[in-house]
């Protein structure tokens, strides 16, 4: 990313908001977008954040968080320019503790309680039923530039197996929990204060299943355990989520539909990255492994 540019943004931005020249110090920053703390002469702080596509957006997505009535940090300022975002959002500082299960469900209730955004992507089952087939396609530009062309035939079969499977895994998809989706709902994108609780990192949102969230809150690292899933849809349910999350769908009960859909929606995700945002051909080892594994739990669980 141009670092002048992401300069320029955060100079705009303090000048159109009435802010003085902060001190910056960062927290996070990788390939396509970054996470400083601001510091200004009274002592006060901001959090700054830059992006660049597909994280272009995030400042929208917030505003119609906060106006559906989800807690998430105020956008301060923000300012797209040559397809970079600079945002300047409020510090909700340290966090008191970090975020249990319990938490995640209250976040969870109230996130898919809200009144769905009218201009998030969908992700309905028509829209489920193409991504693996976006993700072969994927493989075939990957293959033509000379890349993943080594030892990744069983990649292409998993992907003509789902993808042959999928209009009829699908079905179910709008069943409730639907609306909003933060996509990743994890611990860590989940501000405790002394306050209460704060959702970050809104990013890629969009409107679909809400059982996505709810297995995406353990994580992708470990293997998927539909019982543990389980046990946290019947929680959800018990605390005022809604009962339909436990209705079978697609032919499949609910922590396997989602934990197959998940690992597909992740899928596509990352043989995108590995073409189009990240674009790294050294990496490309590291993205077969992550998409490897993620097909297998997702051909066994969605059983094409």
């Amino acid at each position: 990313m141009d670092t002048q540019l992401i300069t320029a943004l955060l100079t705009d931005i303090c000048t159109g908001t009435d802010l003085p020249e902060p001190r910056r110090d960062p927290i996070r920053v990788w390939s396509l977008s970054g996470v400083e703390r601001l510091t200004f002469p009274d002592n006060t702080t901001a959090i700054y954040k830059f992006a660049s596509p597909p994280f272009t957006t995030e400042d929208q997505v917030l505003h119609a968080a906060a106006a559906a009535g989800i807690p998430v940090p105020a956008v301060i300022g923000a300012i797209v320019r040559d397809d970079l975002l600079g945002m300047v959002i409020e510090d909700l500082g340290e966090p008191v503790r970090d975020a249990t299960e319990q938490d995640g469900i209250i976040a969870a209730i109230a996130l898919h309680q809200a009144t769905p955004a009218v201009d998030l992507p969908e992700l309905d089952a028509e829209a489920l039923t193409v991504l693996p087939v976006l993700a072969r396609e994927h493989l075939n530009r990957l293959r033509d530039k000379g890349r993943w062309t080594v030892g990744t035939d069983d990649i292409a079969a998993m992907l003509e197996a789902l993808a042959t499977g999928a209009a009829k895994r699908a079905e179910g998809a709008t069943i409730a929990p639907w609306g909003w989706v933060h996509s990743e709902f994890h611990p860590t994108s989940l501000h405790i204060s002394a306050d209460g609780w704060c959702l970050l990192d809104f990013a890629r949102a969009f409107t679909g299943p809400g059982l996505l969230d709810l297995v995406s809150w353990h994580g992708t690292v470990d293997d998927a355990d539909p019982g543990r899933v389980r046990r946290f849809i019947e929680a959800y349910v018990a605390a005022g989520g809604h009962p339909d999350a436990l209705n079978e769908r697609g032919g499949l009960t609910p922590q396997a539909w989602a934990l197959g859909w998940h690992r597909v929606w992740a899928v596509e995700w990352f043989m995108e990255q590995a073409l189009r945002w990240i674009n790294d051909p050294s990496q490309d080892g590291v993205y077969i492994d992550v998409v490897r594994r993620h097909l297998r739990t997702a051909v066994h669980l969605l059983e094409p």
